[in-house]
């Protein structure tokens, strides 16, 4: 069985399922889901400058009245609650949890108890933090030793 850890920031859309679970064909997949909870006022700063380039100045302003910190773990864990049963749904085998500190330590960690074939990496562009390579996928292809297959979330 091919095993791939999905690191995510927000529920997958019925899309994004699809896709993730038709990249090996027929071939039979177990996920390992890691879901990181919106995060601190540096990623809200680096969220809004990314609506702004992208023209979505409405988008830019709800930003800071998101959830953060301690009150982002309860929606984080219904999001993963909500994935996990949509993979499992379509036949995959599918485990998860939500990680606050460390996500590529923590990633660097399920690769390796896992024995993970891949990393997937899907989240909404975050033009900020590709350009500087400072984005998860960018990062962790340093880290984990698997390919890092990084793919952008789709809207709901």
């Amino acid at each position: 069985m091919f095993t791939s850890v999905l690191m995510i920031e927000k529920p997958l859309t019925s899309e994004d399922v699809e896709f993730v679970t038709t990249l090996h064909g027929d071939e039979a997949v177990s996920f390992v889901v890691l879901m990181q909870p919106r995060g601190d006022q540096a990623d809200v700063l680096l969220r809004a400058i990314d609506d702004v380039a992208l023209g979505e100045l409405k988008e830019a302003v709800r930003e800071a009245e998101e959830p953060a910190g301690e009150e982002a773990k309860a929606p984080a864990q219904h999001g993963l609650e909500r994935t996990l049963a949509a993979l499992r749904a379509r036949g995959c085998d599918a485990v998860g949890q939500v990680i606050e500190a460390h996500p590529l330590d923590k990633l660097q960690a399920v690769v390796d108890e896992e024995a993970a074939d891949e990393v997937i990496v899907l989240t909404e562009p975050h033009y900020v933090e590709e350009f500087f390579h400072r984005d998860w996928a960018s990062r962790a292809r340093h880290k984990v030793g698997v390919p890092v297959l990084k793919l952008f979330a789709h809207s709901e």
